[in-house]
């Protein structure tokens, strides 16, 4: 875990500058389990503050790798995803990924989902290296990258300010209504479309 932990460090001592709280990871000079325990101390605070940092995402896809590899755990799908895929690509569009988690641990998943390896049907995948998903720059670099007009692409996602930041840089955008989101208010609703399932893009 010694790279994990570099990341971790280094993470800690950008943290502890800008915010308060942060809990310290242990000096090298330290015991290895107290450095092990304040790396963990660390990590369990940054995910309840549900941060969406690279350093933390790399630490997560880490971990899956080993979880998926083993057979441990499989990527869990909406039944729609697999034939959706299947359906778009077919008829000539690219599917992208863009997700806070790592590429690697979206390619985790997607390789070891529910329904097998459907690594086949992406042409790419983007995280938070790009820029943050609520930063409309994030999307304008990602139009940059496939070479494709902004206003060609449609970005699908359950979160109304990710929504709002692809849609101030051109990108065209479908809300997603799944069971378990959070209520949707009535200008999110009128200034978007939305889904409930990808039967209706």
């Amino acid at each position: 875990c010694q790279n994990t932990c570099i990341i971790t460090d280094s993470q800690a001592t950008e943290d502890a500058t800008k915010m308060g709280g942060v809990p310290e990871i242990a000096s090298s000079l330290e015991t290895p389990t107290l450095i092990q325990s304040s790396v963990i101390t660390n990590v369990n605070w940054n995910m309840d503050q549900d941060r969406k940092m690279t350093a933390l995402k790399q630490l997560q896809g880490h971990m899956w790798r080993e979880g998926y590899s083993s057979g441990e755990i499989q990527g869990h799908l909406y039944e729609d995803v697999e034939e959706a895929l299947k359906l778009w690509t077919s008829s000539g569009k690219k599917v992208y990924i863009y997700s806070s988690g790592s590429v690697e641990a979206q390619k985790l998943l997607f390789q070891h989902s529910v329904a097998g390896n459907l690594l086949q049907y992406f042409s790419g995948h983007f995280d938070t290296k790009i820029g943050l998903k609520i930063e409309s720059a994030s999307y304008q670099e990602i139009s940059k990258s496939i070479a494709v007009a902004p206003d060609k692409i449609l970005f699908l996602t359950d979160l109304p300010a990710e929504a709002i930041a692809a849609n101030e840089a051109g990108v065209q955008v479908k809300l997603l209504v799944r069971p378990g989101n959070a209520p949707l208010n009535e200008e999110t609703l009128q200034r978007f479309g939305i889904c409930h399932n990808f039967k209706e893009i």
